[in-house]
């Protein structure tokens, strides 16, 4: 199941990112994808929970493919679908190395392993994708508060999802009331 809702989870950022209109605040303009975007590193983090670094990796190398080839099938250009595969290694390389070395709870591994994560990922994809660089959807101006847009729609579901986590486990330890 964790491998299922990881894999998912990617397909559905892709899916959410091309279908639906991007969330306006202000100046942030956040792609709906992001949000599942940010959900990917939880289960990833499950996922090596469950089956260690070494087979992560492997995950991770399926997921990679799926996404690129989701994101292709859907239209987008192939500098956008370089620089997505691109910053989906880095940040999910980042967030696995970074799980597996804290010596925290495992609450703090995901929140910390996915914050890093996010925060690669938003920089890689913005920059090599989004500005002039890549596809050029974005002037130079705007790279910063794109970045940041996504930073803090990432960095909100990972802490929600580190939240949940710790009152699930919580729940588990929490000795029954006679």
């Amino acid at each position: 199941m964790r491998i299922f809702l990881y894999l998912i989870s990617i397909v559905i950022a892709n899916v959410a990112t091309a279908a639906l209109m991007p969330l306006e605040f202000g100046i942030f303009i956040i792609p709906v994808g992001t949000l599942f975007a940010g959900a990917t590193f939880i289960f990833r983090d499950l996922v090596q929970n469950k089956y260690g670094r070494k087979k992560t990796y492997m995950f991770i190398v399926i997921a990679l493919v799926l996404s690129a080839t989701v994101s292709f099938i859907l239209g987008d250009t192939l500098a956008i679908v370089a620089a997505s595969a691109l910053a989906f290694i880095i940040a999910e390389s980042a967030d696995t190395e970074i799980y597996s070395r804290l010596k925290v709870s495992f609450v703090w591994r995901v929140f910390y392993s996915g914050i890093v994560g996010g925060i690669l990922d938003s920089a890689v994809f913005v920059i090599v994708g989004m500005s002039p660089i890549g596809a050029g959807f974005i002037p130079w101006e705007a790279v910063p508060v794109a970045i940041l847009s996504q930073v803090i729609a990432k960095s909100a579901v990972q802490t929600v999802g580190a939240l949940i986590l710790g009152q699930m486990r919580s729940f588990r330890t929490v000795p029954v009331q006679s």
